[in-house]
C-alpha cells in the first residue's frame, strides 16, 4: 500500500503531545512550526500516486506496489533508482531535506541484515524484526530514528528499562530526534556506549516506538520559519527540520516492538552498522549542498562581472572538486557494491563512509569560499519590504539593477545565498550536517573499521621484499578488496596466443 498525502496527515492527528516554546501543540499538521515538512512529506505520498512521477516513485514487487524509497535494494539498479527518486524529492523540496523518511528508513534494512547474527543472541525478538521491515513496506510509514540523548548512561533520564510486565517492558529517558514530532514511528536505540565486556544492560534496549503512545512527550525547539519572512528567508521558511528532545515517561514498549533486550553485544552489532545504508542517502544531501554552493557562487560573481578573474576561478575550482569528489564516492559506492550478510546490495562501505567523513569535513571550508565569492553584499543586502516601499524602492532599483540583472533578482539571489551561509538556519544546518550520522570521531572509528588496511601491507611488503613473518604478512591478501571481486588482479599465466 502507497498512503496519499491527505492519508498521511491523518496518521499525525493522533492526540501526541507535543510542545513548542513549551506550549502544547493542538494539530501538529496546521501548527506553523511544522506545516512546511507536514505538507513536504504529503507531496512525496502524493508524488507515488501523479501519473508524471510515479514511476520515480514505486516500484513494484510481487504483484504489489511498494514506495521505492522504502524498498530493500537488491541490485545496482535498485540504488540507481533510489538516488533518482531522491532527487525528485529535493528538486520538489527547493532546499536540502534530510529526516524525511529515506535516509532514516536504511536502519530498517540495516535490521534486516543483522536479524540472524541478533537471534543468536536471542531468539525471541527475531520475529519482530522481520515483521517490522515488512510493515515499513506494507505500511509506507515514515519512520525516523532516535539516537543521541541529553545525558549519559546511568543517569536518571538516560533511555533504560524501568520494569517488565506481561504486556511488554516499561522504558524511561529521553533521546534527541529530528522530524519526531510528525513522524508515524522510530526506531530507538543507545547512544555510543562504553560497556566494555558487559554482556547485559538496563540500557541496551532496542525497539519501534510508536510517535502516539501515551506518556511520550515531544518537547520541540521553536521553527526558523516565519511565513512572514518567506522571501528573505526562502530556505528556513520550507526547509526546516525541527527537532525534538523525546521524553519516555514511563512508556509501555510491547513486546511484538521489542528489537533485542539487556543484550549489550547485541546495542553494539546495531550500533557498528547502523549507517550501512542510510549515509548513501545522507550523502546524497552533501553532493545537493555542493551543487547550491556553486550555483549561488557562480551566479555571485557574474552579476559583478569577476569570473574571469583567476582567483576568483581558482576558489570556483575548489568547489568543483569538492563536488565531484562527493559524486565519485557516491558513484563508486554503487558500481564497487557488496552484497550484505542477508543478501542485500550494499553500497561498497569504505567508499561510503570515506566520502561521508570527507563531505561532512570540507563543508565549512566550502561554505567560507562561497561567503568569499558572495562578498560583503550577502549580509548589506536589504530586505524585501525595502525594495518594495515606494519611498525606497526607486533607489534599489538604481542601486542594483543593470542590463542583465533586475534589482529583485539581485536581492532573491543574496537572500538565498544568506540563508543557505550566514542564518540561524544555515548554522543550524551545517552543526547538523557535521553531527546527524554520529560525531566526527565516530565517522573517523567507521571509516578505521571498514578499509582495507592489508592491501597496502601486503604491497609494500612485497616491494620491499619482507619475509612472511613480518607484521602478520602471512594472513595478507593482495590487492583491492572491492575491485577484486569485480576484476581479476592476477596475471594470467600459460603460453601466449
Amino acid at each position: 500500500m502507497i498512503r496519499t498525502g491527505t492519508e498521511y496527515r491523518e496518521s499525525i492527528r493522533d492526540g501526541r503531545e507535543v510542545y513548542v516554546n513549551g506550549e502544547r501543540v493542538a494539530d501538529v499538521g496546521s501548527h506553523p512550526a511544522f506545516r512546511p515538512l507536514v505538507e513536504m512529506r504529503a507531496r512525496m505520498h502524493d508524488m507515488a500516486h501523479d501519473p508524471a512521477s510515479r514511476k520515480v516513485m514505486t516500484v513494484t514487487r510481487n504483484g504489489e506496489t511498494q514506495a521505492l524509497l522504502n524498498a530493500l535494494p537488491f541490485t545496482q539498479a535498485d540504488w540507481w533508482a533510489k538516488r533518482r527518486a531522491t532527487d525528485a524529492v529535493l528538486d520538489m523540496a527547493g532546499g536540502i531535506v534530510t529526516r524525511i523518511g529515506d535516509e532514516t528508513v536504511g536502519e530498517m534494512w540495516s535490521l534486516h541484515d543483522c536479524a540472524d547474527a541478533l537471534a543468536e543472541l536471542d531468539p525471541q525478538f527475531a520475529p519482530n524484526i522481520r515483521r517490522h521491515v515488512e510493515r515499513v513496506l506494507t505500511c509506507d510509514l515514515f519512520h525516523v530514528s532516535g539516537n543521541a540523548g541529553p545525558t549519559p548512561d546511568g543517569s536518571d533520564m538516560a533511555l533504560h528499562v524501568v520494569r517488565e510486565t506481561d504486556a511488554g517492558v516499561v522504558v524511561r529517558g529521553a533521546k534527541y530526534e529530528t522530524a519526531a514530532a510528525y513522524a508515524n514511528q522510530a526506531f530507538i536505540k543507545p547512544t555510543l556506549s562504553g560497556w566494555g565486556e558487559a554482556a547485559q544492560s538496563d540500557s541496551a534496549i532496542g525497539f519501534i516506538c510508536d510517535m502516539a503512545a501515551p506518556g511520550l512527550k515531544f518537547l520541540c525547539r521553536d521553527s526558523f520559519a516565519r511565513p512572514a519572512s518567506a522571501e528573505d528567508f526562502p530556505l528556513s521558511s520550507r526547509c526546516d527540520e525541527v527537532d525534538t528532545l523525546l521524553i519516555f515517561d514511563d512508556v509501555l514498549v510491547p513486546w511484538e516492538n521489542v528489537i533485542f533486550h539487556r543484550q549489550a553485544r547485541a546495542a553494539m552489532q546495531v550500533r557498528a552498522t547502523l549507517h550501512r545504508y542510510s549515509a548513501f542517502a545522507f550523502m546524497q544531501r552533501s553532493l545537493r549542498m555542493a551543487d547550491m554552493l556553486i550555483g549561488v557562487a557562480l551566479l555571485a560573481v557574474r552579476q559583478r562581472g569577476f569570473d574571469r578573474q583567476q582567483t576568483v576561478q581558482e576558489k570556483l575550482t575548489r568547489l568543483a572538486l569538492y563536488r565531484e569528489s562527493i559524486h565519485a564516492h557516491l558513484t563508486a559506492a554503487i558500481a564497487l557494491a557488496e552484497r550484505s550478510p542477508a543478501g542485500l546490495m550494499m553500497p561498497n562501505q569504505s567508499l561510503l563512509y570515506a566520502g561521508r567523513m570527507h563531505a561532512t569535513g570540507q563543508l565549512p571550508a566550502m561554505m567560507q569560499h562561497t561567503r568569499e565569492l558572495c562578498g560583503a553584499q550577502i549580509a548589506l543586502m536589504p530586505e524585501t519590504a525595502a525594495f518594495q516601499a515606494p519611498d525606497t524602492a526607486p533607489w534599489l532599483e538604481r542601486c542594483y539593477a543593470d542590463d542583465d540583472w533586475t534589482a529583485e533578482d539581485r536581492r532573491r539571489l543574496m537572500a538565498f545565498a544568506r540563508d543557505l551561509l550566514n542564518s540561524d538556519y544555515a548554522g543550524h544546518r551545517l552543526t547538523f550536517q557535521l553531527f546527524a550520522e554520529g560525531p566526527p570521531y565516530a565517522q573517523l572509528a567507521t571509516v578505521y573499521r571498514n578499509f582495507d588496511w592489508e592491501g597496502p601491507m601486503t604491497l609494500v611488503k612485497d616491494c620491499a621484499g619482507l619475509s612472511d613473518r613480518a607484521a602478520g604478512a602471512d594472513r595478507l591478501v593482495p590487492g583491492d578488496s572491492a575491485v577484486s571481486k569485480w576484476f581479476a588482479t592476477e596475471t594470467p599465466r600459460g603460453p601466449a596466443h
